[in-house]
């Protein structure tokens, strides 16, 4: 992976090598195809039964799932949404989605109502996938909005909407007579959607960012770069949720590559750590709330975690510290930092072998651009001047679904401004210094502060209301409130904090606590000042 620095200071990180993906008809007949390859070759690994999933077996179930979608009214670019936390069958839900040309809706499983309701009105979409954890939220938001014809039970349920079906039971139906194969529709794969992801947008709801088949092929062939150890020899483990664009991006390129791919459906200390020794996991996929857990946890040192050798983080920045007690304690010769945003369909920048300076967010990947442009003079800046990091190339998005205003405020000349205040240096690495948006980042998840502020301030007790993230080692930041009462009220934190906790998504709870003051600080147009506000958490945490 070489850069190359372009006149007016534009930096490439040249072609990518194959276009054995872009090349195909669709993304699902390449993803149908590759497993049919695989045959009896373990490819999945459910990690808390034990199940041992081949390629054969995908392949059967994605082609006998892909004729049922068909037979239930979905047609090519009709939407499918998928609510469910990591599980084969969700692998198998997306992949028949693909097939039959569908766009797939991955829904945050730990949505409220109000947040499923909001997501599904985005995406329209006719078919929606739930787990035994989400099916009746699902359902009961489903019953507001006709455009959901049925709901597909993924495990079991108990809700007994009329709309609900049992994917078990369709998939070992006699009713539905399906052909052995199966051949994807031919994708227009610049325009055609694959995925809807949803992305928490700095001022409120989160927004659908469409990316295209042809993104997502690019973004396959971006990723074989020649390793030492055949691709099919490689064993990853995945906690990362799918619902998130980080999970679902690595699902669907570890898919295509034959890795033996060992899952679980959220983190739990023993089996994360028993998973690593009893499957000898080579690689994993992690967020810095693990590496933190790795480093510092007692638990650690009770399992054999030698097979490790590469560990890659992405979704937040890294310490150096973590990294490096990491390495002395278990020794992970490989730990690679990436940077990379649902709008740019999974990373753009990687550290290699030869570029992985401490702090560094890497080097860009083979088909990207970047420039750096100084956010208030719109001047392209030089080698170590900070500024708002920008890309262009095959992994950009086709912009936020019935949201023009933000996609043409997001992408300008082909240009995605990421908000994310940067520089590179005279080796062409990049390093992440600051934000200009204001999104909190807890555990990885994308919290905008604007979503909480207009939540807060729907109490009829509270006058006013800002949230900033607070600094926390281990989620990164975690959400706190200032809070003006209403006068002559009588509030307390907990209260606050419980409000919140009955109306909004885990990662949006008040977990930094609650300060009420006099008044929020703003500017002359009503913005909130949330630098002075991390100024007074910084006082506040000197006086202790």
């Amino acid at each position: 992976m070489t850069s190359t620095l372009l006149p007016g200071n534009i930096v490439y990180g040249g072609p990518i090598p194959v276009r054995e993906a872009q090349e195909y008809r669709s993304l699902g007949q390449l993803i149908m195809d590759r497993y049919k390859s695989f045959g009896n070759q373990t490819v999945m690994i459910d990690a808390v039964s034990g199940t041992e999933y081949t390629g054969k077996f995908l392949y059967d179930s994605i082609v006998r799932l892909a004729q049922i979608l068909q037979k239930l009214g979905i047609q090519h670019n009709d939407v499918v949404g998928l609510s469910s936390e990591n599980s084969v069958n969700f692998a198998i839900a997306m992949f028949a989605g693909f097939a039959v040309g569908a766009t797939v809706a991955p829904l945050n499983v730990t949505y409220s109502e109000r947040e499923v309701d909001h997501a599904i009105n985005l995406s329209h979409p006719k078919i929606i996938f739930a787990s035994k954890i989400t099916v009746d939220r699902i359902a009961k938001v489903a019953k507001q909005n006709k455009f959901v014809k049925a709901i597909i039970a993924l495990s079991g349920s108990s809700t007994n909407h009329p709309k609900v079906y049992s994917f078990t039971d369709l998939m070992n139906s006699d009713k539905y007579k399906t052909k052995p194969d199966f051949t994807s529709p031919a994708a227009n794969k610049t325009e055609d959607v694959a995925l809807i992801v949803c992305s928490s947008g700095t001022t409120g709801l989160p927004k659908g960012v469409q990316l295209t088949q042809f993104n997502l092929l690019a973004t396959i062939d971006s990723q074989i770069q020649p390793t030492m150890i055949p691709f099919n020899e490689i064993t990853l483990l995945t906690v990362i949720p799918w619902f998130h664009a980080f999970g679902c991006l690595t699902l669907i390129t570890t898919a295509t590559m034959g890795t033996r791919l060992v899952y679980l459906p959220k983190f739990e200390e023993n089996l994360f750590l028993s998973a690593i020794e009893k499957y000898r996991v080579m690689m994993a996929f992690m967020v810095p709330p693990l590496m933190v857990f790795l480093a510092k946890h007692p638990i650690v040192d009770k399992y054999d975690l030698s097979s490790l050798m590469v560990l890659l983080c992405g979704a937040a920045p890294l310490s150096r510290e973590t990294e490096d007690q990491i390495k002395e304690r278990i020794g992970v010769p490989f730990i690679r930092q990436g940077y990379g945003l649902s709008e740019s369909t999974l990373s753009v920048l990687v550290q290699t072998d030869d570029y992985c300076k401490p702090g560094s967010v890497g080097v860009l990947k083979c088909g990207i651009y970047a420039k750096v442009v100084d956010p208030d003079t719109g001047k392209i800046m030089g080698p170590n001047e900070r500024g708002e990091l920008c890309f262009k190339g095959d992994g950009i998005m086709k912009g936020y679904i019935g949201d023009s205003k933000s996609t043409q405020s997001a992408i300008r000349d082909g240009w995605l401004h990421t908000g994310d205040i940067g520089y590179f240096d005279d080796s062409l690495e990049f390093f992440i210094v600051d934000r200009i948006k204001e999104l909190i980042k807890y555990k990885g998840f994308q919290v905008p502060p604007a979503e909480i502020e207009a939540l807060l301030l729907t109490n009829e007790k509270i006058k006013d209301a800002a949230v900033i993230g607070k600094p926390d080692e281990e989620a990164g930041e975690l959400p706190m409130a200032f809070v003006v009462k209403q006068t002559n009220s009588q509030l307390t934190e907990e209260d606050v904090i419980n409000f919140v906790n009955e109306r909004a998504s885990p990662a949006k709870r008040l977990r930094g606590g609650v300060v009420f003051v006099d008044e929020i600080p703003k500017n002359p147009s009503g913005k909130i000042l949330r630098r002075i506000l991390r100024d007074m958490l910084k006082k506040q945490k000197s006086k202790l």
